[in-house]
């Protein structure tokens, strides 16, 4: 007997459209790198089964604070994009909480001075290889006026980034409130409560206009970290008794590794270093005892990334 169910999966919809209401797939923010998710991270010892993973799961570390602060400012558009689009009150509350926390990494006095450098460090070194016959002119000259469109976004710009946020009192009552635990329920705050409850499409319009505010931001740390994570290759690597240790070169100014590993393996990478040198230890998961460093040779793609 042929079932009346409708099929889980749009066959047809090869695109994914957000238009397609049998399509399962949510829509997802824009990503420098395939997309590496974990499917299911969490091993049930009470069963025995193993966790369900993608390959390969990709880790970052980055090596300095500018790069650390990039890495998380995209970290929180990404949230942002992604609750965004959906129609929840949970959306909505959790769209909002990313960009009051994207509000106060800008509220560092250094942050505009530090795109600054980053982008015009990034203008200067693309300039040098203009005349290299091996680059493609065209894509070439798009990032460098790319470049200096946000630069001369970010000079044109207010003192502070985001700043019509901070002067927001309704957006600062939540921020306040936030810090507290269960602060937010609607006898604490009750105009957020009746903001909440707007329609849909007005709660998603409020958002992208406060988004708006610091959109430049947005597309700076794009373009960077595209940059950078964009300017190497990987190379495959091979971690003794589940460790790995390398000198850098001082002269190539690394500030980000990448590390591939095997999701099979049931290891997690965890990386330190500093601009001289980085070690990589891999670490065998366990939900209730102290992780510990896998006695086995594990091979891994590595990646160091500079500008």
């Amino acid at each position: 007997m042929t079932s009346s169910r409708t099929a889980a999966i749009c066959t047809s919809c090869t695109s994914r459209s957000k238009n397609c209401t049998s399509c399962i797939y949510p829509s997802e923010p824009r990503q420098i790198e395939p997309p590496l998710h974990l499917v299911d991270n969490t091993p049930n010892t009470l069963t025995g089964r193993k966790p369900v993973l993608q390959n390969p799961i990709l880790f970052e570390h980055p090596l300095n604070e500018r790069t650390r602060t990039l890495l998380r400012i995209s970290h929180l558009f990404e949230q942002f994009e992604f609750h965004l689009a959906g129609s929840s009150q949970w959306h909505s509350r959790a769209a909002l909480q990313a960009l009051l926390d994207i509000s106060s990494i800008l509220a560092r006095a250094d942050i505009k001075k530090d795109l600054l450098k980053h982008l015009e460090r990034q203008q200067k070194a693309l300039s040098s290889i203009s005349t290299n016959p091996k680059v493609d002119q065209i894509r070439l000259q798009q990032v460098l006026d790319d470049i200096a469109r946000m630069i001369d976004r970010l000079y044109t710009s207010g003192r502070q980034l985001g700043g019509a946020l901070k002067k927001s009192d309704f957006l600062n009552s939540i921020s306040q409130r936030a810090l507290i635990p269960g602060g937010s329920y609607e006898f604490d705050l009750p105009q957020f409560h009746y903001w909440l409850n707007l329609p849909h499409t007005e709660r998603v319009m409020q958002l992208d206009d406060w988004r708006h505010e610091i959109g430049n931001v947005q597309e700076t740390t794009e373009l960077l970290l595209g940059l950078l994570r964009s300017g190497s290759t990987y190379q495959q690597q091979n971690a003794i008794k589940g460790i790995h240790q390398q000198n850098l070169d001082t002269k190539r100014e690394v500030q980000l590794i990448q590390v591939k590993v095997d999701a099979s393996s049931l290891l997690y990478a965890e990386i330190s270093g500093s601009k001289h040198r980085f070690c990589i230890r891999f670490l065998e998961s366990s939900q209730w005892e102290q992780p510990r460093q896998t006695e086995q040779d594990v091979p891994f793609q590595l990646k160091t990334c500079a500008i």
